[in-house]
């Protein structure tokens, strides 16, 4: 069965044929290093780090490009209005690189924690200036662009009546139309759907670079053009995100790529769903949204406790990318206790000696595990349904207690199938989904503990209490509390 991506544009599943034979160039808009990276963002990167992952187990050269946003992104993602990057850097008088280089840590420590693999190239767009002003000038010189007062705005409407603007979501323009407010006298655009591509700085901006136009800063949706086009190509295969960019920001890639180019820029587009938190969709206002580092400590009033990164991840995995994904303590929890089945089943099966047996004593089992393990590659063919594959994962794991257990005969299943289950498990769970065991980090945890309460217990005996209550209050202020107690003794918990 030969791959199957779902592509936004054509609403269905399509076969994957790559451009070049035996390659993938895949495009993924990474995040716009303001603040946190938030658990939505996660997912999709959780999510294309899976389908990086799997296109290298099906023998593809990848070349895996994910973008950092450190300049020209405005509130509410307009053309006007403050810029995220220096509205912080003034808040907290700040460099705003110092914002970016504060978050884009931040964000690339969360991506480790999480066990994904990092892309083959992570551009920034204030690295990116230069090309991103040549694609504004290439798509003014085509005319489909207009300069007013030295910002420089896409002509939409315009674009429109040779291509269909609308065409990554199936909206036509008199819908789109219908959905933005009305142009106000001081407006200077010439539709309501134009966007620009390059600003002009007022003299108080920030971030802003010299252009044919002036000092201005790019557009946000110019830099993902500009930058997949040069490292992928004007034509590449996969572009991703999360499904909140397909109607803008995706959109305006594609209507840029052929004004500049004359072709759309990826062959196959893919989104992640949204995240909920208990059924309703999570958002600040509600009050309801969690970053990552809050998930790991469990310090937010939602949760009843911390979860490791790689729980998460799992978590994650139990759900197919396109769908709605509820976050809940009862299904975290459930997640960590099927990660640990799981894990232990696999640590089983490696213990296992094959031994000299070729036929199996249960040839219907025998079938079965057959059918099981062969419907892994069959699953992620079709679009990459990491939740089909865990269920059959789970159907395997009684088979596997049962001969360690004695239950089954240990020739109950062939030679060849249980090399097949082995190499198949650990290609899948480490390789493929990037998982590891959960309970190896709570391990070294322990370790470093017992570490902490031996300098702390010579800190006391020394009567050194500056340094005792300095590791006791920095351990309480990331949620770790060390308890003094009867004899000398202290112990530890989570919050």
């Amino acid at each position: 069965m030969s791959l199957k991506i779902y592509n936004t544009l054509s609403r269905e599943k399509e076969e994957f044929k790559p451009i070049t034979p035996g390659h993938v160039g895949m495009y993924v808009c990474g995040p716009t290093v303001y603040s946190d990276v938030h658990l939505g963002n996660c997912r999709t990167f959780i999510s294309f780090d899976i389908i990086y992952r799997y296109l290298i187990y099906l023998g593809y050269k990848v070349r895996y490009v994910r973008n950092i946003t450190d300049a020209g992104h405005l509130e509410g993602d307009r053309d006007e209005g403050d810029d995220k990057f220096s509205k912080i850097a003034r808040l907290q008088q700040l460099e705003p690189m110092e914002i970016v280089q504060k978050y884009t840590l931040g964000f690339r420590h969360v991506m480790q924690l999480l066990n994904n693999l990092p892309p083959s190239i992570e551009p920034t767009a204030t690295g990116h200036i230069a090309e991103q002003i040549e694609m504004t000038k290439q798509i003014l010189k085509n005319g489909y662009g207009y300069e007013v007062n030295g910002t420089i705005y896409f002509d939409v409407e315009k674009y429109n009546k040779e291509q269909p603007y609308g065409i990554l979501t199936n909206r036509k323009m008199e819908d789109l139309l219908e959905g933005t407010r009305e142009l106000g006298g001081q407006d200077e655009k010439k539709g309501r759907l134009d966007f620009a591509l390059w600003i002009k700085a007022k003299p108080e901006h920030l971030m802003q670079w010299p252009s044919p136009w002036g000092m201005g800063f790019p557009g946000w949706h110019i830099e993902c053009s500009a930058m997949s086009e040069k490292y992928l190509g004007k034509k590449f295969d996969i572009h991703g995100g999360g499904m909140d960019l397909a109607a803008t920001h995706h959109t305006n890639e594609i209507a840029q790529s052929q004004a500049c180019y004359h072709t759309s820029p990826a062959n196959y587009w893919m989104h992640t769903n949204m995240l909920t938190v208990n059924g309703t969709r999570m958002s600040k206002s509600l009050g309801n949204g969690f970053l990552p580092e809050e998930l790991f400590t469990g310090n937010h009033p939602l949760l009843e406790k911390a979860y490791a990164p790689i729980v998460v991840r799992f978590f994650m995995l139990q759900t197919h990318y396109r769908s709605t994904l509820d976050f809940s303590n009862d299904a975290l929890q459930a997640s960590e206790k099927g990660l640990k089945r799981l894990w232990d089943a696999y640590e089983t099966l490696n213990k296992f000696s094959m031994g000299n047996v070729q036929l199996a004593s249960d040839p219907e089992l025998d079938v079965k595990v057959n059918k099981l393990v062969n419907e892994f590659d069959e699953f992620m063919n079709d679009d990459f349904n990491t939740a089909k594959v865990l269920g059959n994962m789970f159907e395997l794991v009684p088979v596997i207690n049962s001969i360690k257990d004695g239950l089954i005969k240990t020739d109950a299943v062939s030679s060849a199938t249980l090399t097949l289950l082995q190499a198949k498990f650990k290609a899948y769970l480490e390789d493929v989904f990037g998982l590891k065991n959960s309970s190896a980090n709570n391990e070294k945890l322990g370790d470093v503990m017992e570490l902490l309460i031996d300098i702390r217990k010579e800190a006391k005996t020394k009567k050194d209490f500056t340094t005792s209550d300095k590791i006791r209050n920095q351990l309480a202020s990331i949620g770790i509390n060390l308890k003094d107690e009867k004899g000398g003794e202290m112990s530890w918990d989570i919050d």
